[in-house]
């Protein structure tokens, strides 16, 4: 049974596992190895476990675990060649555990089927993965300024999706934020809104999802409390009731979520 379990999310820091049960990988390392290594065991599996690390792209909030995890236990890292350039440039010695993925393209990790579709950040070469197994798929979309036909392809099918709700945007605008980073945050490069995280799971839904994550909140501009109201309403909006049609939760920020069957 395929399955996803948050280790952290939001701007601090994310990390997710996805795993069958026998294949085990990461996405994304942005938190520190020891953290990781912990969350691992409590879930009954060590770092060597791993098949991979699937790395969506090179800011630190996804990456900071990544050079001690990569030269203490060796794994796999697979992300797209410009983000891997990125890496290369950071983290010593990388190049050997280095498989350039390019975006749109899919592969396999054990039992394990991964595809890749690009995403627009303000990252060298950002992507998105939707992972499956067991004939069940779940899809990660975080850190993306506008939703493409890319990411809506590149997630169909999927049974859980992680759903990016960074900020509500009156908070956002009302807040200390200086203004070149609120308007990065808001551009097409940036990050989701609720409203936006609420769309993209709205189409998710009506296509057949039945689990949605809402993922990377933002600990300034966003309340756990605001995301799921924004995206509750534009679910139900389409006649999808959170508790009854559709399963809706918030990731912890810091700290091991739920594990959720997929």
């Amino acid at each position: 049974m395929l399955t996803l379990t948050t280790l952290a999310s939001g701007s601090s820091g994310n990390c997710a596992l996805l795993s069958d049960g026998e294949t085990h990988v990461l996405l994304d390392a942005g938190i520190s190895c020891r953290r990781i290594t912990g969350a691992l065991g409590a879930l009954g599996l060590e770092p060597a476990a791993l098949a991979g690390v699937l790395i969506t792209h090179e800011h630190t909030d996804h990456i900071s675990g990544l050079a001690a995890l990569a030269k203490r236990y060796r794994v796999p890292v697979y992300t797209s060649p410009g983000t891997g350039r990125q890496l290369c440039y950071r983290i010593a010695a990388l190049e050997d555990l280095l498989h350039p993925v390019a975006p749109g393209a899919a592969f396999t990790l054990g039992g394990l089927d991964v595809e890749t579709f690009p995403t627009l950040h303000d990252a060298a070469a950002p992507m998105g993965f939707a992972v499956s197994g067991g004939g069940r798929k779940a899809a990660v979309v975080t850190d993306l300024g506008v939703v493409t036909q890319d990411v809506r392809a590149g997630i169909a099918g999927a049974s859980l999706v992680l759903v990016e709700a960074n900020y509500d945007e009156e908070r956002l605008l009302s807040g200390p934020y200086p203004l070149p980073l609120k308007r990065r945050i808001l551009g097409e490069c940036g990050h989701l809104s609720n409203e936006a995280g609420g769309a993209l799971a709205r189409s998710a839904v009506e296509a057949g999802t039945r689990t949605v994550v809402l993922a990377h909140l933002s600990a300034e501009n966003n309340t756990p409390e605001h995301a799921y109201a924004a995206v509750s309403t534009a679910l139900l909006d389409c006649g999808a009731q959170p508790g009854r049609d559709v399963l809706l939760e918030v990731a912890p920020r810091s700290g091991t979520g739920p594990t959720y069957p997929v």
